[in-house]
């Protein structure tokens, strides 16, 4: 038996004698409140531009709180579903469910309370639109990515990273009701984003998933063709933001930060694959794409948010 195997037959350790204020940050941790700033910078500039400038205070908060109790549910069923493999990972090992600061009754109550209050306050305060696509959000990401792609696939981050795309629908909708061609472009956007994003990330932490037997891209491919499809990926991405500039109606200033944004994130993987391919020029450094990714996606959407008020 591996020892993943044993680990995920095994109860799980017992937890150290804990204080309240250690389970509320416990409870915090379970929601990912890293990934969750992400929802943050991609909503709000897609709440600004459905609305063609500012939505309303009130509609702006509901989406946000809506979004973040949505995506802690899906997070959290994300550490119940993992907890087996997290412990084997030293990027996860401090997981509340790991060190035991939480139990697993504790932490699934906590996702289905999360879970029914994002549906029914994007419902009853945003609008049902709002309301379903949260839910579809949850869905991809615990079924799709968690439970039938991750532990299966080396595509298992393009494709489950759908999930992460979801809130710039979500805000649309909340806005128009409805979901349209700008809102389909935003999600391409991110959709090309995550690989570029998170597998540099991967990279950085190749023996932690291959220890864990999740099949991510770096763990089956070499580090020269990981390196290609961050850069087709990146590529793909930049082509989604400038195609924002004619569906959406956008300035030339949006165009030119979109630009040269993009120039300089896929300089970036240009010089990834470079050391990939001739690793006598050096460390990997594959975290610099990654931190960059996030530069990059903050400065787009910051570009997409002021552009509703321009006076162009």
């Amino acid at each position: 038996m591996s020892d993943r195997s044993t680990l995920r037959s095994s109860p799980g350790p017992a937890g150290p004698s804990s204080t309240r204020g250690d389970r509320l940050r416990a409870y915090v941790a379970l929601t990912k409140p890293r990934i969750v700033e992400l929802l943050l910078i991609t909503t709000i500039p897609t709440l600004f531009l459905a609305a063609d400038g500012w939505p309303g205070l009130w509609l702006t908060v509901a989406t946000v709180v809506g979004g973040y109790a949505a995506a802690g549910s899906a997070n959290t069923w994300n550490m119940i579903l993992d907890r087996d493999i997290d412990r084997l990972m030293n990027r996860t090992k401090q997981r509340p469910l790991v060190t035991g600061v939480l139990s697993v009754r504790q932490a699934t109550v906590f996702a289905i309370v999360l879970g029914v209050l994002a549906f029914l306050w994007f419902g009853l305060l945003v609008n049902w639109a709002s309301a379903w696509l949260a839910l579809g959000a949850i869905a991809i990401y615990v079924v799709g990515y968690t439970m039938l792609l991750k532990r299966r696939t080396s595509q298992n981050i393009v494709w489950g990273g759908a999930a992460g795309c979801m809130p710039v629908l979500i805000g649309w909708s909340a806005v128009t009701g409805t979901v349209q061609w700008p809102a389909v472009v935003l999600f391409g956007i991110i959709f090309f984003w995550t690989p570029p994003h998170y597998w540099p990330l991967s990279m950085r932490f190749r023996k932690d998933y291959a220890r864990a037997e999740v099949p991510m891209l770096p763990v089956v491919a070499s580090s020269s063709q990981v390196s290609v499809q961050i850069l087709a990926y990146g590529a793909a991405m930049v082509a989604c933001s400038l195609l924002l500039v004619p569906v959406a109606g956008m300035t030339w200033v949006y165009a030119v930060v979109a630009g040269l944004a993009g120039a300089w994130f896929l300089y970036g993987c240009v010089r990834l694959l470079v050391r990939a391919r001739n690793p006598e020029r050096g460390k990997l450094a594959a975290m610099k794409v990654f931190h960059a990714s996030i530069t990059y996606l903050t400065v787009v959407f910051v570009a997409v948010a002021v552009d509703p008020f321009l006076p162009l």
